[in-house]
């Protein structure tokens, strides 16, 4: 990260901004903040790193040299921190899946074949968490370290997957799953904005900061957007 200037203006800066998220952020999340800065900062970039679960590990010291990580609470600590948004989590099945009704029981999330995110002893979702902690252990067939790749694992087959609402309620209709509530508590999932304290008062990283609460507040007022999956440029998923 380059050193800070006590007069930072972002109309004239032509540094670069680091931001440590998942597919999952970027999708619902990094066409905004790289909209604000290309409007008011047109001579920086946006870096865009995948937080793989051995970056979250080291987080203290990766940020020292990385601007933010955008990441829901219960990974990291020590760090500074602001909250952007709220989602929650639901479960995905094929549509052509003809064992599944309208919902599911918790006896189905048991028994069925499993598609996990970041599936590993330090590594693994919130909602995936709480589901072990009401007793549910899934029978894990695939694990993928990208959320919007899920989709496309359990199209299809009889597998089960947790994603999160902001993702799932963009997925077309013609990628063939369902989104069905999860049948247990799965509590919300609460992103924020990570970051190293020694950046606390530093003029840039403020400015960084304050756009990207921006961009949070532009992310939560607006319809959900489509996702791109497999390549696929389609309307929403009809409510």
């Amino acid at each position: 990260m380059p050193a800070s200037s006590p007069d930072f203006d972002p109309a004239s800066s032509t540094r670069e901004f680091s931001l440590l998220v998942s597919d999952y952020g970027v999708a619902v999340f990094g066409a905004a903040v790289a909209g604000l800065l290309a409007a008011e900062a047109p001579g920086t970039r946006l870096r865009l790193i995948a937080n793989t679960p051995q970056l979250v590990d080291t987080a203290t010291q990766v940020l020292v040299n990385s601007d933010l990580l955008l990441l829901p609470h219960g990974f990291v600590e020590d760090l500074s921190h602001l909250d952007l948004y709220r989602d929650e989590w639901v479960c995905l099945v094929s549509a052509d899946n003809a064992e599944v009704g309208e919902s599911l029981t918790v006896e189905q999330l048991e028994t069925m074949p499993w598609v996990m995110t970041y599936h590993g002893p330090t590594a693994s979702t919130p909602a995936a968490r709480q589901m072990r902690m009401v007793g549910i252990e899934p029978h894990v067939q695939v694990v993928t370290e990208t959320f919007l790749t899920v989709p496309s694992l359990v199209r299809g087959t009889n597998r089960v997957a947790l994603l999160q609402r902001r993702l799932a309620d963009g997925i077309p209709d013609e990628l063939g799953v369902r989104v069905l509530p999860c049948p247990f508590e799965a509590g919300p999932l609460v992103e924020a904005m990570w970051w190293h304290p020694m950046y606390d008062d530093d003029p840039e990283h403020r400015y960084l900061r304050d756009l990207v609460l921006r961009a949070a507040t532009i992310v939560t007022a607006r319809p959900t957007p489509s996702v791109h999956i497999d390549g696929t440029d389609s309307p929403p998923r009809r409510k």
